[in-house]
């Protein structure tokens, strides 16, 4: 045979024998990959970015949360309950300004079910107070053209900061808002609300010194309509509900608005949650002064006595709209009892 022939021949070969080594050992490769999980580093993760810490309820509550769980350590603790257990319970919830009368009520309810323990009783516990809060409308109901909102209160429980927390959340729900000024007796209220309304971005109405407030309140709704604005939102003056007098204006002012607008939509009473059951005396009082379709409870991050949104609900049958659990502009949460009951009490 020709040697340039057996030379080509012998290079052919060589070049099939390595190909075919390299086409086996990728397959050997392939399948062997194939039969394995991959290495959660071997996919890289996108980079997240950086968390902003959130507060939860559970924390913003924490005097009140505190001063409940440790009074009431014992009777969790408890694998057989006592007539001792249950009178602990009983001043604990007092102590949280649940009030005599309702906290005598809760301890029946649960008794009646007969918990062994105290873990049972803590779970009976939040189902109680469970049924005294649910089922109750807390939505705002702002169906006029514009809606009509009153807000009442006396003097500290920060009612004007919490219309502009409330202003803010309207307005960036895509709601346009006017604020009426109808507080013209303190000197101070008209700044501090047009600085608030400034800052949320609404108009504030308001009149001088003095003047009648009812006229305020109307030229804020004859503003809000013209403006075809969605909500009107009528800042009082922070009566004492002992004063006859200043309770009559606000009655007018509700008269007044109720003619030109056919309706109130809301009427908000804030309480300041530090004064406890000191607070249900004005609730009371405003209640029959001129109505009140929801509660805005304020301050419960700086107190012990969170049981005061059990004594509202339960002593006026009014619901419980708002909580205020700080200074900040988002600090004014829905209230959403079943999430204030687990930040009070469980585990």
């Amino acid at each position: 045979m020709d040697p340039i022939l057996i030379v080509i021949l012998v290079a052919v070969v060589a070049a099939v024998a390595i190909a075919a080594f390299f086409v086996l050992r990728r397959r050997k490769i392939e399948d062997d990959s194939a039969g394995r999980a991959v290495p959660k580093t071997a996919i890289p993760k996108p980079a997240k970015p950086e968390a902003k810490a959130d507060k939860g309820l559970r924390d913003r509550l924490a005097k009140s949360r505190g001063a409940l769980v440790s009074s009431l350590s014992g009777l969790f603790s408890s694998q057989h309950l006592s007539d001792d257990d249950w009178e602990e319970l009983e001043d604990a919830l007092v102590l949280a300004d649940v009030g005599p009368q309702t906290a005598a009520e809760i301890v029946d309810a649960v008794k009646a079910s007969n918990p062994e323990t105290g873990d049972e009783a803590r779970v009976l516990l939040e189902q109680v107070l469970d049924e005294i809060l649910v089922d109750k409308d807390r939505s705002l109901h702002l169906d006029g053209s514009p809606a009509v909102l009153i807000v009442v209160g006396v003097n500290g429980t920060g009612k004007t900061t919490s219309i502009a927390k409330i202003s803010k959340d309207l307005v960036s729900s895509g709601s346009t808002v006017v604020l009426g000024a109808a507080d013209t007796f303190r000197a101070a209220a008209d700044t501090q609300l047009r600085t608030w309304g400034d800052r949320v971005g609404v108009p504030v109405v308001s009149g001088a010194r003095g003047a009648d407030p009812a006229s305020v309140a109307f030229e804020a709704y004859e503003r809000a309509r013209s403006d075809n604005a969605d909500v009107l939102i009528v800042d009082t003056a922070g009566r004492l509900h002992s004063q006859k007098n200043l309770m009559e204006e606000l009655s007018k002012v509700a008269r007044v608005l109720e003619r030109e607008a056919g309706k109130i939509d809301e009427v908000l009473l804030v309480l300041d949650g530090t004064t406890g059951q000191n607070g249900l005396i004005q609730a009371k009082a405003f209640a029959e002064t001129i109505g009140i379709t929801g509660v805005v409870l304020t301050k419960l991050d700086g107190t012990s006595r969170g049981g005061i949104a059990i004594a509202v609900e339960r002593t006026l049958g009014v619901p419980i709209k708002f909580i205020g659990v700080g200074e900040g502009m988002d600090d004014l949460l829905p209230f959403e009892p079943e999430a204030f009951i687990e930040a009070l009490i469980a585990r």
